[in-house]
């Protein structure tokens, strides 16, 4: 022979062990080059792929005989087809396109979401390379209202998108369509090796304002909303307000500071996320406009690294109405989550931010990973990426992690 031939071997049929082992020790001895390799086993049924190139001095026919004759004895199905030199130079081409992570979250992913995420990503010319499922399996009894069961399908893809903003555009007005999240991330090194993790405090990490409890405990819960109201419709900035609101608890006894911090709601994943981010080394802050008593108390209650929030006056046990220090606005968060990085010696592509609130977008704009967590329409419109579906922990599917990776 005057040429080498390129095969691309199929087997499907039940799994079980030894069939990868059995038919590579065939290939090995006829000096066969291993070209591609990939495997997938979805409820017990095997389907593997190995693509391998003859050397000049051999046939294909006697590989081929030995293969199938294995494959027959296994009692599994096996398929052949000739590549030809310029497919498979074509094919070899492609590996220098761009490669991006699509990530489907859910409570119980159906194929309606699948369909609509995998005819966003074939409109926009992406080739989908792999599909993997990140979460564990879940009982056919489970009830989704009951368990908090969750999914999640990590899509690699190839090529360049023919218009990105469109596309996530799509994703975003899709998601609110099918009850999904959908991430799209470029599939880098810093995608692989994020290092910090920085949070929002109040509707991010716990599930309410710290300030309007405290409001409520003083009797001012309605003058404090007018400020918070008048706020948002631009009317006073954040610091004014924040200003206001704090100069309406002046006498609060401190004790009332312990019993709302006691009784913070965790929101849903945040124990199972911080968990895994210590087992593996991250480094956390919280980054907050609210107050640092309860930042700290969530310190001590998940070991994060680093919290940075607003002082209350404290005289004689009681609150003075004023606080201490510079105000954490949307655009300290930023500033410091650039300090905690140049420090740590991470670069800004290897944060994650996350954060409910239009102050929190400063910081989820300049992070590698920005995350609108359960956040308003506008902070979802302005952020890369949100979450909406179940807890904190989604994160972790989007870095990539699996179940049985996870604490």
């Amino acid at each position: 022979m005057n040429h080498r031939e390129v095969i691309l071997l199929n087997i499907s049929g039940e799994d079980k062990p030894g069939v990868t082992s059995s038919l590579t020790k065939i290939l090995s001895q006829y000096n066969v080059n291993i070209l591609d390799i990939g495997q997938a086993v979805i409820h017990d049924h095997l389907s593997l792929g190995i693509l391998f190139e003859l050397p000049h001095e051999s046939e294909s026919s006697p590989v081929l005989k030995d293969l199938l004759f294995k494959a027959y004895e296994m009692g599994i199905n096996v398929k052949f087809t000739p590549i030809t030199e310029e497919r498979y130079n074509d094919w070899v081409h492609q590996q220098g396109k761009n490669r991006y992570i699509v990530t489907l979250i859910t409570r119980k992913a159906s194929s309606m979401q699948l369909a609509k995420v995998t005819d966003i990503v074939y409109s926009q010319g992406l080739n989908i390379d792999s599909i993997t499922r990140l979460t564990g399996r879940i009982s056919l009894g489970d009830k989704i209202e009951h368990s908090g069961t969750k999914a999640s399908i990590q899509f690699s893809v190839r090529g360049t998108p023919r218009e990105e903003a469109r596309m996530r555009s799509d994703f975003l007005d899709v998601s609110k369509e099918i009850g999904a999240d959908i991430a799209f991330q470029a599939d880098n090194i810093y995608r692989r090796n994020r290092r910090l993790v920085c949070f929002d405090m109040d509707s991010t990490l716990i599930q309410t304002e710290v300030i309007v409890e405290l409001a409520r405990k003083a009797g001012v819960g309605e003058e404090v909303d007018k400020i918070t109201e008048a706020a948002m419709r631009g009317e006073i900035d954040f610091n004014e307000s924040f200003k206001q609101r704090v100069a309406l608890l002046k006498g609060l006894d401190v004790e009332v500071m312990q019993e709302i911090a006691e009784n913070l709601p965790i929101t849903e994943g945040a124990e199972r996320l911080f968990k895994t981010l210590k087992k593996y080394g991250f480094r956390t802050a919280i980054l907050s406009g609210g107050f640092t008593y309860f930042g700290k108390y969530l310190q001590h209650k998940f070991d994060i690294d680093y919290v940075f929030a607003n002082d209350l006056e404290i005289v004689d046990g009681k609150l003075t109405g004023r606080h201490e220090g510079d105000i954490v606005n949307g655009n300290m968060k930023a500033e410091l989550l650039k300090k905690i990085a140049f420090k740590e010696d991470i670069h800004l592509e290897q944060v994650i931010a996350i954060g409910d609130g239009a102050n929190d977008l400063p910081m989820i704009n300049i992070a590698g990973l920005g995350i609108a967590f359960h956040a308003k329409p506008t902070v979802k419109e302005n952020a890369k990426h949100a979450i909406s579906t179940i807890g904190l922990d989604a994160i972790l599917y989007l870095m990539g992690f699996r179940d049985r990776e996870i604490g």
